[in-house]
C-alpha cells in the first residue's frame, strides 16, 4: 500500500467532492499526512484526521504566512503537537525566497522557532524550501541535535545538499516534478540517493504528475512518483512502494 507523505486535503479545490475523493484514495493508499499551513488549516487537518483514521497530520506555519503568525497561533500549534495523537510532525515550515510573501528575516525567525519546537517535542519537521537552500541548510546545521530530524518535502535541491541533509537525520521526499520529462537534474539527484532515505508525496492538489497534467492532483497519483523512482533505480515498483511506505512510518514514528 502507498503512503502519501504530504497532501493538502483541506484545500478548497476539494470542496465539492472531498469525502468521495478521500474514500477513493484510501482504496490504494494506506496513509496520507496532511500538513497545516497556519493555525486555521492545521485545525482543518485535525478535523479530517478525526473523520478518517488512516490520515495523519502535521501542524505548523508555512513561510508564506510567517509574518501573520501570532503568539496565540504558536501556542495553539504547540498545544496540538503536545496533545493530539494524529499529529506526527511539525510542518509545513521552512523558507520561500521565490515568492517572498513574508520578509526573509521573519521567515527565518519563525522557521527556527518551529525547528526548536520539533526538537523539544521529539517530533520530525516537514520543510518547505524554495530558492532558499543555503539558509535552510545553515539553520539546520546550527540547530543540529539528536532530536532533529524530518523531511525535505518536494525536494528541489542538489545531490550534495541531500547528502548533507541525510547526515543530519532527514529523509528526502519527491513529488510530481520528478516525473516531469524536463526535470532531468532532479531525476539525476533521485537516481543517486539511497532508496532507504526516500519518500513519495503528491503535494495535492498541486504538482500533478504526467499523464494527468492540467488536472487537480490527489494522493492516489502518488503511484506515479513511486513508478518513476523505480525506473530511475531499476527496481520493481512494488519494492519502491514497500520501501517508501516503511520509510514514512519510520520518520513519522507510526507502528501501523
Amino acid at each position: 500500500m502507498l503512503f502519501d507523505t504530504h497532501a493538502h486535503l483541506y484545500d478548497e479545490k476539494f470542496q465539492y467532492d472531498r469525502d468521495e475523493m478521500i474514500r477513493n484514495v484510501l482504496e490504494t493508499v494506506e496513509h496520507v499526512v496532511v500538513p497545516g499551513e497556519d493555525a486555521a488549516t492545521s485545525a482543518q487537518a485535525l478535523e479530517l484526521c478525526a473523520k478518517y483514521p488512516a490520515l495523519r497530520c502535521a501542524v505548523g506555519v508555512h513561510p508564506h504566512l510567517a509574518e501573520q503568525m501570532t503568539e496565540d497561533d504558536f501556542a495553539q500549534i504547540r498545544h496540538w503537537a503536545e496533545t493530539e495523537e494524529a499529529v506526527v510532525a511539525i510542518g509545513e515550515i521552512g523558507l520561500d525566497y521565490y515568492y517572498d510573501n513574508s520578509p526573509r528575516e521573519i521567515q527565518r525567525e519563525v522557521f527556527r522557532r518551529f525547528v526548536r519546537l520539533g526538537k523539544e517535542l521529539d517530533l520530525p519537521i516537514v520543510i518547505h524550501d524554495r530558492d532558499a537552500h543555503g539558509d535552510v541548510l545553515a539553520i539546520l546545521k546550527e540547530e543540529r541535535d539528536p532530536n532533529l530530524r524530518g523531511i525535505l518535502h518536494c525536494y528541489s535541491g542538489s545531490y550534495e545538499m541531500a547528502v548533507e541533509l541525510i547526515a543530519l537525520g532527514f529523509y528526502i521526499s519527491f513529488a510530481g516534478p520528478v516525473v516531469f520529462p524536463k526535470s532531468t537534474k532532479l531525476k539525476e539527484v533521485a537516481a543517486r540517493l539511497p532508496l532507504e532515505r526516500l519518500l513519495i508525496e503528491t503535494d495535492s492538489p498541486y504538482l500533478t504528475p504526467p499523464p494527468f497534467r492540467g488536472r487537480r492532483n490527489d494522493p492516489s497519483r502518488v503511484y506515479y512518483v513511486a513508478e518513476e523512482l523505480a525506473r530511475l533505480h531499476d527496481k520493481p515498483v512494488e519494492e519502491v512502494i514497500a520501501l517508501t511506505t516503511a520509510n514514512a512510518k519510520t520518520i513519522y514514528q507510526m507502528t501501523n
